[in-house]
């Protein structure tokens, strides 16, 4: 068994995101291309949008810190500290309202 801080994590995506020109950083915690399961951690400063992507399959966004803006053409989500959400199997992309931390979760579709 391993166990893992994700908070801690999150500080350290977050303050890499800061020194990065993108605005953001990622690591994965769990999973990864050979597994089903994989839960990434991704750091994110303000103003930061991972452009619009495809879904790879199930997905939910928990937002460890800060605020997110979830876009889904027309429609978009708000999330907060705490927040929980479910990504719809449609386009998406995500915008950091301010500077943020999250935990994406993604079940690979077979």
């Amino acid at each position: 068994m391993q166990k893992i801080s994700i908070d801690a994590l999150a500080r350290q995506q977050l303050a890499a995101a800061t020194s990065a020109s993108s605005g953001r950083a990622a690591d994965t915690v769990y999973g990864g291309h050979e597994k089903v399961l994989r839960q990434t951690v991704i750091g994110l400063t303000k103003g930061t949008v991972l452009a619009e992507h495809d879904n790879p399959g199930d997905a939910t966004i928990f937002v460890v810190t800060g605020r997110v803006r979830l876009v889904v053409g027309q429609d978009s989500w708000q999330a907060r500290t705490g927040d929980l959400l479910i990504v719809p199997n449609a386009r998406h992309s995500l915008e950091a309202e301010e500077d943020a931390a999250v935990l994406l979760t993604i079940a690979k579709r077979p």
